[in-house]
């Protein structure tokens, strides 16, 4: 083995722009063939949401019409949702401290 055989020649300019396009092209045959395993393992969810957005909508719609009424109503369950949620924070925190 003589000296020359040790040492790695940098690639050129050429050659680092071919490897990087190549490299991007598999980047790209990899992301279409994920987005299409992803549309395939989503589409039962697909199907499933698209039989319950109409319902929701329609609930939404209502209740978004009754508190345009009676504001006063939403207020109050606000303000009872927000002390329940403190309230437990407070509980997990005295619960955490006394283990």
């Amino acid at each position: 083995m003589t000296r020359h055989d040790s040492v790695v020649k940098p690639l050129s300019r050429a050659e680092r722009k071919a490897a990087l396009l190549a490299e991007l092209e598999q980047q790209r045959i990899d992301i279409l063939v994920d987005s299409d395993t992803l549309l395939h393992a989503s589409s039962p969810l697909e199907r499933h949401w698209k039989s319950v957005k109409l319902p929701l909508y329609a609930i939404g719609g209502i209740a978004a019409l009754r508190i345009a009424r009676h504001p006063g109503g939403a207020m109050v369950l606000g303000r009872k949702a927000l002390a329940g949620y403190m309230l437990f924070r407070k509980l997990k925190l005295l619960a955490k401290v006394a283990t």
